[in-house]
């Protein structure tokens, strides 16, 4: 493997937790953030990997955007979707010529990320596991789950493999595929029913294990499956989320019964609340709701599916973040009023 660093644009969750565990085994990784203070701490103290999984603090080399010189063959964005375009700005002069992006990050990215560095030098990567930034230096780890690597044109290249072995450092269990599109449809169904949970202030096993909420859970499900399959994705299901249970023609019994399966894997996570939630509750700051499901919404639009359900959590999560509407039940009963 290389002996160039492999840049990592976005230091939290998701980028600090893979950051971490690739230093700790001696690969050569930069790690890039915004957080001054973060970027610090990371570098000085350490960055301080905790929770169920394990617990460790490991020295990993980082900086600024302003600080940053030099170009990357390998860099991995794990920014926040809404902070993309703005976060391709500042890197693609760090970009070598023959180099790639991989987007580790939740959502549909490789869209624009191929838009501005050319799919040639673009990699999609799918990540389910649990983490949250708790403040500089400090990023819980609650739980194990999948990730999966793969080129956007389905192809299986040599640098795809490569960062297949990176991964698997990080997750023995990681997935090399040529369907990366499928699994990244396939979390879109999970995480707009994830977006329904931040509506209240309850735990994710809390909503899906609750009756009441169920019939919201099916409907935002069947809307994605039903733009895959007009847009002629092969959805792909991951840690017990099938996403066959919601397509149109699936039984009623199946979605529900998929939904409290739900319930459960989450019930055994150290992280009972999603990001969405830490956005709205802790950190008060906008979502990914527009890049991660408003998507969604246009390209259904595009192939002629109706989206209601999806369009109006979009909307319930606008007047939260805007002060309009409270995390509560009341809020979630509006979403549900229009999957009735």
């Amino acid at each position: 493997m290389s002996s160039e660093p492999i840049l990592i644009w976005g230091a939290g969750a998701i980028g600090g937790t893979l950051g971490a565990y690739w230093a700790r085994a001696g690969v050569p990784v930069k790690l890039v953030d915004i957080e001054a203070a973060h970027v610090e701490a990371c570098r000085t103290r350490g960055l301080h990997v905790f929770g169920p999984v394990e617990e460790f603090t490991q020295f990993v080399p980082a900086a600024t955007p302003a600080e940053l010189t030099g170009t990357y063959s390998r860099i991995v964005l794990a920014v926040k979707a809404q902070a993309t375009e703005a976060a391709l700005a500042q890197l693609l002069p760090h970009l070598a010529p023959d180099g790639f992006i991989l987007s580790a990050q939740n959502g549909l990215n490789e869209i624009a990320i191929a838009k501005h560095a050319g799919a040639a030098r673009t990699m999609g990567c799918f990540v389910n596991f649990g983490a949250d930034w708790h403040g500089p230096g400090e990023i819980l780890f609650g739980n194990r789950a999948a990730v999966v690597v793969g080129e956007i044109d389905g192809t299986i290249q040599p640098r795809t493999r490569e960062m297949f072995e990176l991964l698997k450092i990080f997750e023995p269990k990681a997935v090399l595929t040529d369907n990366i599109w499928g699994y990244l449809w396939g979390k879109l169904a999970y995480g707009a029913m994830l977006f329904a949970t931040a509506l209240t202030t309850d735990s994710m096993t809390a909503n899906f294990e609750d009756p009441r909420r169920t019939a919201a859970f099916v409907a935002l499900g069947r809307e994605v499956m039903a733009a895959a399959r007009a847009r002629k994705i092969v959805p792909i299901g991951f840690n017990g989320f099938d996403p066959e249970c919601f397509m149109p023609e699936a039984p009623l019994v199946k979605a529900q019964a998929s939904v409290a399966a739900l319930a459960e894997f989450n019930r055994y996570t150290a992280k009972t609340h999603t990001g969405i939630y830490r956005d709205l509750a802790v950190r008060k700051r906008k979502t990914e709701i527009d890049p991660q499901i408003g998507i969604i919404v246009e390209l259904a639009r595009e192939a002629g599916v109706p989206t209601p359900a999806l369009a109006t959590l979009v909307a319930l999560i606008h007047d939260i973040e805007d002060g309009k509407r409270p995390m509560a039940f009341e809020t979630f009963q509006a979403l549900l009023d229009k999957c009735a």
